[in-house]
């Protein structure tokens, strides 16, 4: 299997961190924008699409800043990617960022980002920041 490569989006946003944070770290905010349903048991987080679901391991969050999550998937196969979305504050502006850190295959990057793109596009029209 070959590696996927990492990269790396800042998407502005215009919402409180701590707000921010209760939709990127529960599974009843994650589910207002990232996937139609998502459970959790511990740190296994189930997502569920249309007619598939994904499970993902919760490696490690700090409150009111990052979630770091990897796909079962990914595990099984003993890659090391991993997908973290981390809350941003500008110390002088103060303006709030997301930031994805995601794996993906080298011909799927472009793909990857637009799908991001359309999440977070999601999460702002949840959170009434358009």
């Amino acid at each position: 299997m070959e590696d996927k490569v990492k990269f790396e989006i800042e998407f502005p946003i215009h919402a409180s961190p701590q707000l921010l944070y209760q939709y990127i770290s529960t599974p009843s905010g994650l589910s207002e924008w990232f996937s139609d349903n998502v459970n959790s048991r511990g740190e296994l987080f189930t997502f569920i699409w249309d007619d598939s679901e994904e499970q993902a391991k919760l490696l490690s969050k700090k409150s009111g800043e990052r979630v770091k999550f990897r796909w079962l998937e990914d595990e099984e196969e003993n890659l090391s990617c991993y997908f973290e979305i981390r809350i941003q504050v500008d110390e002088i502006t103060k303006d709030v960022s997301l930031m994805v850190t995601d794996f993906a295959e080298e011909d799927e990057v472009d793909e990857a980002k637009m799908l991001w793109d359309n999440q977070i596009s999601d999460l702002k029209q949840v959170l009434g920041s358009v």
